[in-house]
């Protein structure tokens, strides 16, 4: 993607996610309708549709051309990522938001023939946007972020894991990531993958590990982690895919072969 191109949809991208914060705060005090989905702990409510039905509006009206791959059903069904594609989660973290009304985001990640572009994160509660663009680093609001730390060892390091890992799980063996637990400084969960994303690029967090992510969860993320010299990977170090959900590992680049050998010791067959 060239500059010019870059810049416009940037600007364009910057000014609807604010836009689509703002909606959020307008309504979310307001009664909600609440549903599941895949299960009962996979919730939904009526301003995560109508949050992706504006963003998408406003995609689809400015660039016919692009696609887009969206949580709540308003997106295209993509077997690649050819040409431009917008990958949208309208409210990451919409436990949260349901029941706590903080620790949520809106998160939007533009790719261009396979190749992320274009990364926004919005912690909508906080008003505080994280942004990237490829090869021109990654912000917090206007404020650029460093390099990670390139000598962070996995005795001092703060990861970001949710408990089912430390459970029986169908992933890896859960003795071992007790173990792993007690090898590094502590772990913190905070309920938005998104955010998890951005604590990473900010270096608040050394890594964060999840058993089943889907590519709106993390699209946004991988370009802004990236930009601040960070990996995102499969549990097991392989390439991800933007169009399945995959465990995955977006950690600084110190720590990843330490944690993927950690994690293949009691890895299950599959």
């Amino acid at each position: 993607m060239d500059k010019t191109k870059q810049n416009d949809i940037y600007t364009k991208a910057k000014e609807w996610i604010i836009e689509a914060g703002q909606y959020i705060r307008s309504r979310m005090y307001k009664e909600l309708k609440v549903t599941t989905k895949s299960d009962p702990n996979d919730l939904v409510t009526d301003l995560d549709r109508d949050t992706e039905r504006l963003l998408t509006q406003r995609i689809r009206q400015t660039y016919p051309n692009h696609f887009i791959i969206s949580e709540e059903g308003y997106g295209d069904k993509l077997t690649d990522l050819k040409g431009t594609v917008w990958i949208i989660d309208p409210i990451d973290g919409t436990m949260n938001f349901i029941h706590q009304k903080r620790n949520f985001a809106i998160s939007i990640g533009i790719y261009h023939d396979h190749v992320g572009e274009i990364g926004f994160i919005y912690d909508v509660v906080g008003d505080v946007l994280y942004s990237a663009k490829r090869g021109l680093g990654a912000f917090k609001n206007e404020r650029p972020l460093k390099r990670l730390d390139s000598n962070v060892p996995l005795s001092q390091a703060m990861i970001a894991m949710n408990h089912f890992w430390l459970c029986e799980n169908h992933l890896v063996c859960e003795k071992t990531m007790q173990k792993f637990v007690r090898s590094i400084r502590g772990t913190r969960t905070y309920g938005s993958a998104a955010l998890e994303f951005a604590y990473v690029a900010e270096g608040i967090l050394d890594g964060y590990l999840a058993i089943n992510l889907s590519p709106w969860d993390v699209a946004a993320g991988i370009v802004i982690v990236n930009e601040v010299g960070g990996l995102t990977t499969t549990i097991d170090g392989d390439a991800l895919s933007l169009l399945t959900k995959s465990p995955i590992l977006t950690c600084n680049p110190s720590l990843q072969l330490e944690i993927i050998q950690y994690i293949k010791k009691g890895r299950k067959v599959t």
